[in-house]
């Protein structure tokens, strides 16, 4: 299960490295026992771009764009502040690049 918190204030936390290089990330819950469940938000540096492999992962995971942008290369699809997207585990996703930078809220969770 996630950490409880009662609400407090995101924009006085420090921007940490992310899980990837050239993106950083506030984590707001994790579940301690299953470090890889969490709620964040990342920061992904302009420029960045994931594999070129399509991703798969083990969690559900739900991702809100709330700044910037990000094109899929499989769909050729650019997405903007304001699009949203719930994944089941192991649907294929990707792979990503951004030109800008993005920040996104990503809810994770086992289904």
């Amino acid at each position: 299960m996630k950490d409880e918190h009662e609400f407090f204030p995101t924009d006085v936390m420090a921007w940490r490295p992310g899980q990837q290089a050239g993106t950083q990330e506030k984590v707001l819950s994790r579940d301690q026992d299953d470090p890889d469940i969490l709620t964040r938000l990342v920061r992904w540096e302009p420029g960045f771009h994931t594999s070129a492999e399509v991703i798969r992962h083990e969690w559900a995971e739900e991702v809100h764009l709330l700044e910037g942008n990000l094109h899929d290369l499989t769909l050729d699809r650019t997405f903007g502040t304001g699009w949203f997207a719930s994944r089941p585990p192991l649907m294929p996703h990707g792979p990503y690049r951004t030109t800008p930078g993005c920040v996104m809220l990503e809810i994770r969770y086992r289904a």
